[in-house]
């Protein structure tokens, strides 16, 4: 009979962290195509290019029950039931058209200068970063 040998676990690996190409920016004006909160427009507060997701004012407002904390310096934050928008797919979100005002999609086009704009299909006008 053979003797046990106890092995040491090899270590998991840490997944690199792929970024997601996305069309939409912080600052951007975007009105939502698919979901709960569809037909709603809102500006992008936030953007989270490793999983994809954007977070829009007012849209896919979830309620967080916070209890009262205390911090280090002896002020009391409040507690009870909060209201805050959590993130969305930026696939059912779309950019809005600076010059129609209608939802769009985009081109990407290299400048001589080598800098890449946005070109919204409907209207052939650029949309500016608003970072």
């Amino acid at each position: 009979m053979k003797p046990l040998v106890y092995r040491k676990a090899k270590r998991a690996r840490q997944k690199r962290v792929t970024r997601v190409k996305m069309h939409i920016t912080k600052g951007d004006t975007v009105e939502v195509i698919s979901g709960n909160d569809k037909g709603k427009r809102g500006r992008v507060i936030r953007a989270y290019p490793e999983t994809g997701r954007i977070m829009v004012e007012g849209v896919n407002i979830r309620k967080k029950h916070q209890k009262p904390k205390q911090s280090g310096d002896g002020s009391v934050s409040e507690g009870g039931i909060i209201e805050k928008p959590m993130p969305i797919h930026h696939s059912n979100a779309m950019l809005i058209d600076p010059k129609s005002g209608e939802p769009t999609r985009i081109r990407k086009q290299r400048d001589k200068d080598g800098t890449v704009e946005r070109i919204a299909v409907k209207s052939g006008q650029s949309i500016p970063r608003n970072r």
